[in-house]
């Protein structure tokens, strides 16, 4: 029933319901993939309540009344006519205080309600029970809220982001030509194996390359085999014209798979290495071994390059198509558009009634794809055929152990995302990258949800950052969110909003606190950032929504950024900006003017420019004349700053000025 590629397709399995009730749940079972909700039913629920479920919802809901009847059971009870609506009560209140999510609490409420409903609509109906949160209400039977979802998953931390991001640039736009021409190569030698005929010259020719290993006792091209060495018997019979089974039958003699185990030599492929790593080649050569392995290893890559660098969910980039990303027309002028990437969207498919559709459709709004992703893309499209999946399984699942048709799963990716993480850090470790080398993210796994999230969190955190290899997350936020502002608040733009939001009322929560101990403020606007401080205890440790927080963006009061690379808060109000002149409803803080009436400053940022000031004079001693005296002048300019700082600050806790 689920046509979406990139999901693994879920089966029933009747023997985990109890003897007593499997009959009866196989035909409300049958009742719900077959009927719909009712109209009468529908106009009494919240907006979200379809007349059909998804096949995913509907193998969670019938899993569901699965555990329903295990309960009952357990309770000596043995049809659902005598599962009244106390007994539901119980069950309800059973999964209250089971310690499950509210969320998932909430879904297993809604699906007892549809096995209620739909024995109704059946055509033996079993008499089961009117859920007891259909007329009390639900509240009773759920945990407390929390934040769940999307907007809670932790980002991932930007010391683990920052290199895992250079490490799948540097595989898909540094060495996925050798790896293409090394599968390339490797086929072929498979075939030509395969294909080699059984005559006397072979023998002869296997025969000699044979007795050369054994006379100078070489090392012999070996290969993993079901976790043993054993000869690599398509790379020999290739490489000396021999049959395959002339090569079998040579191994065997004079102890050879025995001498595999004690001098197993690599198979190195015809194939020159170009991609270079810390200035010198990245291999000296590509092994026949692990030709598969290294397609992996870029196919993860350009997974994470596109799942970081436009925002799309995992599924979505799953679903995406070789030719989904055209390389654009000039205009009139001559000039070339953005790359746009057309993909499909699965989450929110929906038909005329409402009902999800599992085979997605095309996405009103493009992505913006900027060079990374174009590069990801294009090194896909030479691993697939024309019009298929970037992520066919076929192409990707190089052993072949799957049937059907489809992409990696999203469970497949996130397993391979963390191969990729391993197969890095041996790298960086072999050649003594030190400071390449990805740290564990302390919050665990990175799987696949979390990049969209992260990218959010960069963006909205580090407004005047740098992503790896000098992608600007300023830029990046015009490229992925920017073009759907006008037309769509699809894709990443209300995910971005959250993480704004988040991150304004940490600024101001954060400045409060500091207030509140002591610390002295400055500038032309800091009586407005102390306002915006005082408003902080109303929003932290709330759940923010993505309307609350375009609600939290589009209010001047709590306007408050603060800029670790210029050393200042920008208490932002359009007409007093000198960043772009009043011309955005945010600031550029990658252009900040030292003369703006938006800027404030705490102790905190007087220490970091005194500290920066005596990092200048410390370099400048080690450089020649004039360059060594701008670097103390810039010096001394940081230093008159913080003593500016000092003189008109405004201490809150002491004299109560706010």
């Amino acid at each position: 029933m689920n046509a979406n590629p990139g999901v693994t397709h879920s089966t029933i399995r009747w023997s985990a319901f109890p003897d007593a009730f499997r009959e009866e749940m196989r035909l409300a079972a049958w009742t719900l993939v077959n009927g719909d909700l009712p109209w009468a039913f529908l106009r009494e629920r919240h907006p979200t309540w379809r007349s059909r479920q998804a096949p995913k919802a509907l193998y969670q809901t019938i899993g569901t009344w699965a555990r329903l009847a295990v309960w009952l059971t357990d309770r000596g009870i043995t049809t659902l006519g005598d599962c009244t609506t106390q007994v539901l009560g119980e069950y309800g209140r059973h999964l209250r205080d089971s310690g499950t999510a509210r969320i998932t609490v909430h879904s297993g409420l809604s699906s007892l309600t549809r096995l209620w409903v739909f024995d109704r609509l059946s055509g033996r109906p079993s008499g089961i029970g009117c859920p007891p949160w259909e007329t009390e209400g639900v509240d009773d039977y759920l945990p407390p809220a929390t934040s769940d979802g999307e907007n809670a998953t932790e980002a991932i931390a930007e010391q683990t982001m920052g290199p895992l991001l250079i490490w799948a640039i540097r595989t898909v736009e540094d060495f996925s030509d050798d790896i293409l021409a090394a599968w390339a190569e490797r086929n072929r030698l498979r075939e030509a194996a395969a294909a080699n005929a059984s005559t006397p010259a072979s023998r002869a020719a296997l025969r000699a390359f044979m007795d050369r290993i054994d006379t100078d006792r070489r090392p012999i091209p070996s290969t993993d085999w079901l976790g043993r060495t054993t000869p690599a018997g398509a790379y020999i019979a290739a490489f000396t014209g021999a049959s395959l089974t002339q090569v079998y039958n040579a191994s065997r003699d004079r102890g050879r798979r025995q001498a595999a185990l004690q001098r197993p030599g690599p198979c190195p492929l015809d194939v020159p290495v170009t991609g270079l790593l810390d200035d010198t080649a990245w291999r000296e050569a590509i092994d026949y071994t692990e030709a598969a392995f290294l397609m992996r290893q870029l196919g993860t890559a350009c997974f994470i390059v596109i799942a970081y660098l436009t925002g799309m969910r995992p599924g979505e980039a799953a679903g995406l198509r070789s030719g989904c990303c055209p390389d654009p027309e000039p205009d009139n002028t001559g000039l070339y558009r953005r790359h746009l990437i057309t993909s499909t969207v699965y989450k929110t498919a929906r038909d005329a009634d409402g009902n999800h559709r599992s085979e997605g459709e095309l996405r009103d709004v493009p992505w913006v794809a900027i060079a990374p992703v174009v590069n990801a893309i294009r090194v896909l499209e030479r691993m697939v055929p024309d019009g298929e999946l970037l992520f066919d399984h076929h192409a990707h699942d190089l052993r072949g152990t799957r049937t059907g048709t489809g992409s990696l799963t999203i469970h497949t990716l996130g397993i391979r995302v963390e191969d990729f993480v391993t197969w890095a850090n041996k790298e960086a470790a072999a050649r003594g990258l030190v400071h390449e080398v990805i740290p564990p993210d302390p919050h665990g796994k990175i799987g696949t949800e979390r990049f969209r999230r992260s990218l959010a969190w960069h963006i909205a955190r580090r407004p005047g950052g740098l992503v790896a290899l000098a992608i600007q997350y300023g830029h990046l936020r015009t490229s992925v969110s920017a073009g759907y502002a006008a037309r769509s608040r699809d894709g990443i733009h209300d995910l971005l909003d959250v993480e704004t939001a988040r991150a304004t009322i940490d600024t101001v929560a954060d400045l409060n606190a500091a207030l509140e101990d002591g610390i002295g403020i400055s500038g032309p606007a800091a009586r407005r950032a102390i306002k915006a401080a005082v408003t902080a205890a109303q929003y932290t440790g709330n759940v923010i929504t993505a309307r609350q927080a375009r609600q939290i963006c589009a209010n001047p009061e709590l306007a408050v950024y603060d800029n670790p690379h210029t050393l200042l808060m920008c208490v932002y109000k359009r007409d007093k900006a000198l960043c772009h002149r009043g011309i955005k409803a945010t600031p550029s803080l990658d252009h900040c003017v030292p003369t703006c009436a938006n800027i404030a400053r705490t102790d905190q940022h007087a220490v970091g420019l005194r500290r920066r000031a005596t990092v200048l004079d410390q370099r400048a001693a080690h450089v020649p004349g004039p360059l060594g005296e701008r670097l103390h002048g810039n010096a001394e300019r940081l230093r008159n700053l913080a003593d500016a700082h000092h003189r008109s600050r405004i201490i809150t806790l002491q004299d109560g000025t706010a």
